[in-house]
């Protein structure tokens, strides 16, 4: 009775290679026809979802690793990683993200040997007003939501499931717990957590 979850488990583990091979070049393809920059040693794990508007630039650097989609980075909560912008995008060498969203209305900037966890989302806007009245109004809305440049420095680490929001600047080095919600700039060397995050400690 063992041949059949062991055949099972080889046809899974063949399918698993089959699609490997595809996944890089569809996300190059992808990228290429939505006007991204991409440098050489793109690593890709499932399909992306990509949409960038005619004024949105995107640059992403070397040895960029991507998990994308429910079969990825098995860790729950999981979705296509999405590149949403309409404004620049800025991504340095060694990136490794997880099941994601990039959702750049106006800028987002991330540096070298950053690592973005499962299921983190990176908001550089409000996408909303916060009055009540221009919120009936979608053209004013949009118009009236408040925004800020994220910047995200080298070697930052992000635990999964985390939300950042706009006009945030996480300094070198620096790690945030999962879970977490940042509203504010995080130091250099120092781990946050929380909702909203806060201090925890300075990295040894």
């Amino acid at each position: 009775m063992k041949f059949l979850p062991d055949l099972f488990k080889a046809l899974r583990k063949i399918k698993s290679i089959g699609f490997s091979k595809i996944y890089i070049p569809i996300a190059k393809i992808n990228f290429y026809l939505n006007g991204a920059e991409v440098a050489k040693g793109l690593r890709v794990n499932g399909f992306l979802k990509i949409f960038i508007t005619r004024r949105g630039v995107v640059t992403i650097g070397e040895n960029c690793s991507i998990n994308s989609g429910e079969n990825a980075n098995v860790i729950g909560r999981q979705q296509k990683t999405i590149f949403w912008v309409e404004g620049i995008l800025t991504i340095g060498n060694n990136l490794g993200i997880s099941c994601s969203a990039l959702i750049c209305n106006h800028e987002i900037e991330i540096g070298n040997n950053v690592t973005i966890g499962g299921n983190t989302v990176i908001y550089d806007t409000d996408f909303h007003s916060l009055n009540p009245i221009l919120r009936s109004n979608k053209q004013e809305d949009r118009k009236s939501a408040k925004w800020g440049k994220v910047t995200i420095s080298d070697n930052v680490f992000i635990g999964a499931h985390t939300t950042i929001l706009k006009g945030v600047t996480i300094g070198k080095n620096a790690i945030v717990g999962a879970c977490s919600v940042v509203a504010k700039d995080i130091p250099s060397d120092e781990i946050w957590a929380g909702n909203p995050a806060k201090f925890i400690s300075k990295i040894i």
